[in-house]
């Protein structure tokens, strides 16, 4: 990926010096596990958290000295995030809407965001409550490594997908799948979030084509690696490996099939209409 003479966002706020330690108060491991999911699905977990008790968390800031690395890294995330920024603003503008810029926090270990309290382990997530992304590079590490899905348009995916529930939570679309899962049976509420997680994906195919239209940032094997990592964390090949067999009820992500096929069609569309999953059958 031709990232280096990108422009930098200002967007980025580095909390990487910052030691979190938090607490669930009321509610015990089973707290802890839906403040998490809340996370993951990138919804705001406060309402799970009214009946199951209150999250209190502490911090000690220290200065944070990075790797040539991690400096390079941090550089590429902020150049990543420039691109969507551009991408967003002119599909906005173009309907004569005005795009808000989200956040995107840096951070070790652990981190508070308006969501909560979360630990690395949860994964890069958004949180609509404060519209901030969320990324620990150390995810970078478990991308390659983990999930066998290497590359820096496999990152780059990654994060746009992100900016992709920043997009659906300003445009309305986040509170309007909130609302209609409250009186839905769970299978029902996993399959809407199925639709929300691939439409995200979509957004991340159209911020790809219009980086490459815009400024040529794509290059040869970059396409596959993001394919490569859609592919890797569709829920039935995580589940598989976790379980060794295949719920499709409880899918929230969508499958592996169903990742690619719609950042692929974000990408060789380049329409933000073609990215209407909840008007479709053919997931």
């Amino acid at each position: 990926m031709r990232w280096s003479s990108g422009r930098r966002s200002s967007n980025v706020e580095d909390r990487r010096g910052m030691r979190m330690s938090g607490k669930l108060a009321g509610g015990g491991i089973g707290t802890i596990i839906l403040v998490l999911v809340g996370l993951y699905l990138g919804i705001d977990p406060s309402e799970l958290l009214q009946q199951t008790g209150t999250l209190s968390s502490t911090s000690q800031s220290a200065p944070y000295e990075q790797t040539a690395e991690e400096q390079a890294q941090a550089e590429f995330v902020a150049v990543v995030l420039a691109d969507t920024e551009d991408t967003w603003n002119a599909i906005f503008a173009k309907s004569g809407r005005q795009y808000v810029e989200p956040k995107l926090v840096l951070f070790t270990g652990a981190v508070q965001s308006a969501c909560g309290y979360a630990q690395s382990a949860t994964g890069p997530f958004y949180c609509p409550a404060d519209q901030k992304v969320y990324l620990d590079l150390e995810f970078f590490e478990d991308l390659k490594r983990r999930f066998q899905a290497p590359g820096d348009f496999a990152e780059a995916y990654v994060i746009a997908h992100e900016v992709g529930h920043h997009v659906q939570t300003i445009t309305g679309v986040m509170a309007k799948v909130h609302e209609a899962r409250r009186n839905m049976s769970e299978a029902k509420a996993n399959a809407l979030m199925v639709r929300v997680e691939l439409q995200a994906d979509c957004f991340a195919g159209l911020w790809a084509h219009h980086a490459d239209r815009t400024r040529g940032i794509i290059e040869a094997g970059d396409i596959e690696e993001a394919l490569g990592a859609a592919n890797a964390i569709g829920d039935d090949r995580l589940q598989m490996q976790s379980r060794g067999y295949v719920v499709p009820d409880s899918f929230t992500h969508g499958s592996s099939a169903q990742r690619v096929k719609w950042f692929k069609r974000g990408f060789t569309s380049g329409s933000y209409e073609a990215c209407n999953t909840f008007e479709t059958n053919d997931l």
